[in-house]
C-alpha cells in the first residue's frame, strides 16, 4: 500500500499521554459502542483467561447509544510528525474523508467526519469507559472512533492477519459504523434491540457489522480508483483479515465448537463475501444487509 505523501487528516486527536485515557480503571462500557475488535477480544479472553465471551460481549456491547456524561478532558493533541504509525492512520482517515464526502454529495447530503481517538489503557467516550482490550470501537454518541495502535499487533502476530492494507480495513471497518450512524441504521438497529430475544439480537448485530465490512469494501473501490495505491497483496491481505476475525474461525480456536446463533459479527465466509461486494461494486445500495435473505 503505497500511502506515504498521501494528505493526512486534521481529525486525529492524540490522548495516549493522558493519564491512563483519563478513564481510570473501569472496565465497563456503560453505552453501546460498535467494534470490529470485541468479539475477538472477547473470544482470547476465553482462551486466555477462562472467561465466557458471550459475558465479555454483553458487558462491552450491551445498553444504549445514547450519549452518557463524559469526563472532562484537556484540548486535544495532533500526533508528532515523526510518528510513522499515527501518520498511516491519519492518511487513512482522510482517505475515508474523501471518499464518503464524494458518496454523501452524489447523494444529495453532507458527510460529517468522524474524529478518530489514538489512546493507551482507557479512554473516557460518550458512551462509557473505553479500553484498549476492546480493540478498536466507534461510539455513536460523539461520532468518534477509539483506536489503541497496539491492537495492530494483536492482528498481525496474534491473528494472523499483517500487513498495512489490514490496518487499514479495520480503520475503515470503524468509519463504516460512523456512516451507519449518520444514515440512521445504527438507531434503527437500537429502537429494535429491545423488543426482540438475544438470539435476534446477535442476528441483528450480524447485519450491522457486515455491512460495515461493505461499507469498508466502498471506501477500498473509491480510494484505489482515486490514488491506484493498492496493489494485488494489499487486497490480499484485507480479505485475510475478515477472514481471520470470523466469529466461527475465533470461535473453534477458542473454545473448540462453533455456535452460529451467539455470532455477533459473521462468519469468516459472510465477512469476506460483504467486504468483496463492496470492493467490487463501490455501491452503497449493494450493502443492504438487513434486506436480504442470505448473507
Amino acid at each position: 500500500m503505497r500511502w506515504d505523501g498521501n494528505r493526512e487528516s486534521d481529525n486525529v486527536e492524540d490522548r495516549r499521554s493522558d493519564s491512563g485515557g483519563g478513564g481510570g480503571g473501569g472496565g465497563m462500557i456503560g453505552g453501546r459502542s460498535i467494534g470490529i475488535g470485541t468479539v475477538v477480544i472477547a473470544l482470547i479472553g476465553w482462551g486466555v483467561f477462562g472467561i465466557n465471551p458471550l459475558t465479555t460481549i454483553g458487558m462491552l456491547s450491551g445498553g444504549s447509544s445514547q450519549p452518557q456524561v463524559q469526563q472532562q478532558q484537556g484540548p486535544a493533541q495532533k500526533p508528532p510528525a515523526d510518528d510513522k504509525q499515527a501518520k498511516f492512520v491519519s492518511v487513512v482517515l482522510a482517505s475515508t474523508e474523501d471518499v464518503w464526502t464524494k458518496i454523501f454529495q452524489q447523494g444529495g447530503a453532507q458527510y460529517r467526519d468522524p474524529k478518530l481517538v489514538l489512546f493507551r489503557g482507557a479512554v473516557p467516550t460518550a458512551c462509557g469507559t473505553g479500553q484498549s482490550a476492546m480493540g478498536p470501537f466507534y461510539c455513536p454518541g460523539d461520532q468518534k472512533v477509539y483506536l489503541d495502535m497496539n491492537f495492530f499487533d494483536t492482528l498481525s502476530r496474534q491473528l494472523g492477519a499483517p500487513g498495512d492494507f489490514a490496518r487499514a480495513y479495520v480503520i475503515a471497518h470503524e468509519v463504516g459504523h460512523h456512516v451507519q450512524t449518520l444514515l440512521g441504521t445504527t438507531a434503527k438497529v437500537d429502537n429494535m434491540r429491545g423488543r426482540v430475544s438475544e438470539r435476534d439480537q446477535n442476528a441483528l448485530s450480524v447485519r450491522l457489522e457486515l455491512q460495515a465490512d461493505c461499507y469498508a469494501g466502498i471506501w477500498a473501490n473509491h480510494s484505489q480508483q482515486a490514488k491506484n495505491w493498492l496493489d494485488q497483496g494489499d487486497i490480499e491481505s484485507a480479505i485475510n483479515a475478515a477472514q481471520q476475525i470470523g466469529d466461527d474461525k475465533l470461535q473453534r480456536e477458542a473454545t473448540g465448537t462453533v455456535r452460529p446463533d451467539s455470532f455477533t459479527h459473521g462468519s469468516s465466509a459472510q465477512r469476506v463475501r460483504w467486504f468483496t461486494t463492496g470492493l467490487k461494486t463501490g455501491s452503497v445500495q449493494s450493502c443492504d444487509t438487513f434486506n436480504t435473505q442470505s448473507l
